[in-house]
């Protein structure tokens, strides 16, 4: 139905949910957001351990793909920041969420174009180094 109406699919996974979830779900998602911190608040800090279900998600995907399923993208959302966008994206993620970290840049260091500039940055590091592995 979400389709029929020219939407996009997804589904978000809190940091305690586990990825059987989506055992029978993957053929009906656009999407899959993985939440690194707890639901709630801004300004958390990122929780580690979302780094190894976004890599494990990242090879779900594409084993989804290589059967012949749609593409889906594979987002994240909690505590992203500069210092840890490239680690993010070399885990698999394709797509962000930074609130805090942007809207928080103090108009002194450059503002939120310095940190979108950076983060921007940060990324196309971490494809160069994926084209080079």
């Amino acid at each position: 139905m979400i389709r029929e109406l020219d939407c996009k699919a997804g589904l978000v996974l809190n940091p305690a949910t586990p990825l059987h979830v989506l055992d029978h779900v993957m053929g009906k998602l656009d999407l899959i957001l993985v939440m690194s911190v707890n639901p709630g608040f801004g300004g958390q800090a990122f929780i580690p351990e979302a780094l190894t279900k976004l890599a494990t998600l990242r090879r779900r995907i594409d084993a989804h793909v290589a059967r012949g399923g749609q593409s889906i993208w594979l987002e994240v959302d909690g505590g992203v920041k500069v210092g840890n966008i490239r680690v993010i994206a070399e885990a698999g993620a394709d797509t962000f969420v930074a609130g805090s970290a942007i809207f928080g840049a103090r108009n002194e260091d450059g503002g939120f174009r310095s940190v979108i500039g950076a983060m921007r940055r940060e990324l196309a590091a971490a494809t160069a180094a994926g084209r080079a592995a």
